[in-house]
């Protein structure tokens, strides 16, 4: 019965998921109609609603959809290593941790993707290092990694504002405008070598769902079934910063989507596994919603996505809060 409420969740997804694609890609906006879009796709529209449909919306579409995957994912294998539904890595300190490697990288004066990828990834490695450091003893205690990785995330958005601060007025603007979580002038260039990453990241990071079912039995039962606990723990963490420091450095620190899209995959399949396919639906879905929100709410001007998905994630929070002081 679970399994095939799962399958049925399955498909209401995906159906969601098409629809937000075609409504992000044929809605109106920046000179163009609906039915000129439709007329790009059949080849009989040429000139600038070719470019706006293809060039500037199809990898903006693309990115959303494959960063929110990889922040749902995210967050469910850091709610799996924490044991805990605040383990989300925007809580923890990751995106933090990532978003200084950028700024550090932006600030050198190296601005390709490849370069602001690596300092992100660096950035996020070692934030996950540091927390570890204090946070593991003879095992890794997921309510120590949340509370560690809560003060770390607070001493690296005071040195994040340190470094815009001291940075030159275009530096600064563009690490701030980073900051916020942006989708906005996303193009091809920048968003293939990430889609192709996220792609094959998230792929690889599907496969770790039975790992994870283990592991949510308890590290004993999970160690008398063969599982060697503390290198699987470390591998959801290695794959899980990895996922969130390509997200940073295409996007920005797209907070609440890793917060917010296990906890619906969860409720929503009724399921005691970890529904990580379910999960990077529900992200992709969650993502793509709220940059169109974020296109179209005060048109012509186009909010930072992140702004959308904070408010959204805070209503979201507040309800889940409701929900359980009338349960007690």
């Amino acid at each position: 019965m679970i399994h095939r409420r799962s399958l049925y969740i399955f498909f209401i997804l995906t159906l969601l998921l098409i629809i937000s694609t075609v409504v992000a890609v044929s809605i109106p906006g920046a000179g163009i109609t609906t039915a000129k879009v439709w007329s790009a796709f059949q080849g009989t529209e040429s000139g600038l609603a070719r470019t706006i449909v293809f060039s500037w919306r199809a990898p903006r579409i693309a990115t959303a959809l494959l960063v929110g995957a990889a922040l749902g994912i995210a967050g469910s294998l850091f709610q799996a290593l924490t044991r805990n539904p605040l383990g989300s890595p925007d809580i923890i300190g990751f995106n933090t941790g990532a978003y200084t490697g950028v700024i550090l990288t932006m600030t050198s004066g190296m601005t390709s993707f490849t370069s602001v990828a690596f300092g992100a990834l660096i950035g996020g490695l070692a934030t996950a290092f540091i927390v570890m450091a204090f946070s593991v003893r003879l095992r890794i205690d997921g309510l120590r990694i949340i509370l560690v990785g809560l003060g770390v995330s607070a001493m690296l958005s005071a040195f994040n504002r340190w470094l815009i601060t001291r940075s030159d007025l275009n530096t600064a603007m563009s690490a701030a405008s980073w900051g916020a979580g942006s989708l906005n002038g996303i193009r091809w260039s920048a968003a293939t070598p990430a889609i192709v990453a996220l792609a094959i990241i998230v792929t690889l990071a599907l496969f770790l769902g039975s790992r994870i079912d283990i592991l949510n039995l308890g590290d004993d039962t999970a160690t008398a079934l063969g599982l060697a606990v503390n290198r699987s723990k470390f591998v959801l963490l290695f794959v899980g910063v990895v996922l969130v420091a390509i997200t940073t450095a295409v996007a920005g620190p797209i907070s609440f989507i890793a917060l917010a899209a296990p906890h619906i995959a969860q409720r929503i399949t009724a399921s005691p596994r970890t529904p990580l396919l379910i999960a990077a639906l529900t992200g992709s879905i969650l993502l793509l919603i709220a940059d169109i929100i974020a296109q179209r709410a005060f048109a012509p001007v186009q909010l930072p996505v992140g702004l959308v998905t904070v408010v959204i994630g805070g209503i979201y929070l507040l309800t889940l809060i409701a929900s359980a002081s009338r349960r007690t």
